[in-house]
């Protein structure tokens, strides 16, 4: 054998060992808690044949505490890219099977490596945490490492999009970086997220509390909002990751993907003329009218189990991407409260950040009223909604099928927030606020002074009705641009979407506004 063919085995032999990871028994263990290893999710992730391992050779520098005798693989964690269906893609993959996926100087280094090429060539970043936190025996270079990741995750936010599996513990300062992401991902029973876990919460405060509960997968869907999906499995989660990313443009300089439309842009849905009851007290599922709507009646719901009196979520109309907001009548009557906010807030710049269309499904009777909402700062929170519309440049379309009224009328992608079109179904009820409440106001004198006050206050709620519990006085001032039949809501959706799809609107330089945070 001549010497090339010698170091070609060298290099063989090297990355076999490489490619074992922590060793059989470790990879087993992985294994055993319904868990994939770093390598399986990669290769599930990415197009098959397609994934490039970059840094396969790099190795820590510690030499305390005997770490100069310890080999890690990949100094646990393997970075690379490749294509997702069909589209360039950069990753990392924390190895759990290795010194438990630990973070130090250059396990740092070879995702900061990879974040800069994905900014660099303007393609999406995934990156799949499965770690047991800062590597503690480097001390502050395991900091260091953590800091330069977040400065990344700031200059990559708004340029391409960032996305976070959670497939095992995250913890401490680890889960600060997935929180600067565009999107997280969690695997229900075995991925956690948590800046103290339940030892240390015990012995400082006293309390009790499993990981599961503190800061498992529902969570964090549920309680927090940290996290948008809850999956099944690493196989689900890495499903759902490829089925967003077909909706997300590369970068901020592109326009999301079209496809071949599989729906007919002119089809018109029956069911949409009856779908709003008789009542204006009883609900209606939000959900029925967006999959009315839609290509195929398909969506993709973020943030479904979180705030969910508001629904965030990707579709496609006519083949296009859009970006979705719309009241639940169904939980909280609809109501805008905090968390709802914050949820339509961050999709909405999301949404705006890379050039996604806004539609707004408007069927709102106000803002959640109460003590705790107040002290909890409902006027912040509130305040970021009217900002991120008013600051989204992307076209914006409005459909108003029934309630919208008083400060959650302006709030919901408005005329006066620079909605571009702006439609109403006949049962649009457009109003400061909802005719009893109104009459009640405006007539108090009138209904109290009256022989019988309860038909004086039936016929001046009838009265208010009449004059604005419709569309057409804000129709008339040019505030709605057309009412329409509901069940010809798609083909005018998608007219709209195309004509505006040219947009361009410009704002005053400036470095940023100051968003009520």
């Amino acid at each position: 054998m001549g010497v090339v063919e010698d170091k070609i085995k060298d290099l063989k032999d090297r990355e076999a060992k490489v490619m074992g990871m922590g060793g059989e028994k470790m990879v087993a263990k992985q294994r055993e808690k319904g868990k994939l290893t770093a390598r399986e999710r990669l290769n599930l992730l990415f197009d098959t044949g397609t994934f490039r391992e970059i840094d396969m050779f790099v190795k820590h520098r510690c030499v305390n505490f005997g770490m100069e005798k310890t080999e890690i693989p990949s100094d646990g964690v393997i970075t690379g890219h490749g294509l997702v269906e069909g589209r360039p893609v950069f990753a990392f993959s924390q190895d759990f099977t290795s010194r438990a996926g630990t973070l130090g100087e250059m396990h740092a280094k070879k995702i900061c490596k990879v974040m800069d090429l994905a900014l660099k060539a303007g393609v999406p970043f995934v990156g799949i945490n499965d770690s047991g936190g800062a590597r503690i025996q480097e001390g502050i270079d395991a900091l260091s490492g953590f800091g330069e990741i977040f400065f990344r995750n700031s200059a990559c936010s708004g340029v391409i999009p960032q996305i976070s599996a959670i497939m095992g513990p995250t913890a401490g300062g680890a889960v600060y970086s997935p929180a600067m992401t565009d999107w997280i991902f969690m695997v229900k029973k075995s991925s956690y997220m948590f800046i103290t876990g339940p030892e240390v919460i015990k012995a400082v405060t006293g309390e009790q509390i499993s990981f599961e509960d503190l800061g498992g997968a529902m969570t964090h869907n549920e309680k927090s909002g940290v996290a948008h999906f809850a999956c099944e499995s690493d196989e689900d989660a890495i499903n759902r990751i490829k089925r967003l990313l077909s909706y997300l443009p590369s970068n901020n300089m592109e326009d999301p993907p079209d496809i071949d439309p599989e729906d007919d842009p002119k089809r018109i849905e029956p069911a949409l003329d009856t779908i709003i009851p008789d009542n204006p007290s009883q609900s209606y599922d939000m959900k029925d009218v967006i999959r009315s709507i839609v290509d195929k009646g398909e969506f993709f719901e973020p943030h479904e189990f979180f705030a969910s009196n508001i629904i965030v979520c990707f579709a496609r109309l006519n083949g296009k991407s859009i970006g979705i907001i719309a009241n639940q009548p169904m939980v909280l009557a609809g109501c805008l409260e905090i968390n709802a906010s914050d949820k339509a807030t961050r999709f909405i710049r999301f949404c705006d950040s890379f050039n996604i269309p806004i539609l707004t499904i408007a069927d709102v009777p106000g803002y959640m009223p109460g003590s705790q909402q107040e002290w909890g700062g409902i006027i912040r929170h509130g305040a970021k909604l009217l900002w991120c519309y008013s600051e989204a440049t992307v076209p914006k379309i409005l459909l108003i099928t029934r309630k919208d009224y008083g400060g959650a009328y302006i709030a919901m992608s408005s005329k006066h927030l620079g909605a571009d079109m702006a439609f109403a179904w006949p049962s649009a009820q457009i109003a400061v606020m909802g005719a009893e409440g109104a009459a009640n106001i405006i007539h108090r004198k009138e209904i109290k002074g009256s022989d019988d006050p309860a038909a004086k206050r039936k016929e001046k709620i009838k009265e208010y009705e009449e004059l604005f519990s419709n569309p057409y006085c804000a129709a008339s001032r040019g505030y709605i641009d057309a009412v329409i039949v509901p069940s010809e809501t798609r083909p005018r959706l998608i007219e709209a979407l195309e004509i505006m799809c040219s947009k361009r609107e410009f704002r005053p330089p400036k470095k940023h506004g100051n968003i009520p945070m």
